[in-house]
């Protein structure tokens, strides 16, 4: 809202920070980046067997969603893959960047059911999109 950050401003230099500051932004939105309607569409794909047909699904999933879903989904999946280029520094790997990102960009409307399963199935989504950036977001 109406506020100026001055990014050169120190506190601003603990990656924390701004990590945190990224991921309470998506967690905070009122319709996650993979808007509400969607959940049970991409958790139905990722649980099929056949990995050729999970990929194609996930990525026309991927393809449906509104422009600024779709768009930010692609800027935000190529700066986390940038990140676990430098997993080995960061510690953040494909795995870790899941765990810390599904539950935020995928959830579903109403938390009734069991979250540990969703949250298992969330990490999945985010895993197979990194993992398949470059098919699901061709240039």
């Amino acid at each position: 809202a109406d506020e100026h950050l001055d990014l050169d401003d120190g506190r601003w230099e603990d990656v924390h920070v701004v990590t945190g500051a990224l991921k309470l932004f998506f967690r905070e939105l009122p319709e996650p980046l993979v808007p509400f309607g969607h959940f049970d569409k991409f958790i139905a794909a990722i649980k099929m067997q056949d990995p050729t047909r999970r990929g194609r699904c996930v990525r026309d999933l991927v393809c449906s969603l509104p422009p600024a879903h779709h768009d930010t989904m692609k800027v935000l999946f190529r700066h986390l893959c940038r990140v676990i280029e430098y997993k080995e520094e960061n510690r953040m790997s494909v795995q870790s960047i899941a765990i810390v990102f599904g539950p935020t960009l995928l959830r579903p409307a109403s938390e009734e059911g069991n979250m540990a399963v969703h949250m298992v199935f969330q990490n999945q989504v985010v895993e197979l999109i990194l993992n398949q950036y470059g098919y699901i977001f061709p240039d």
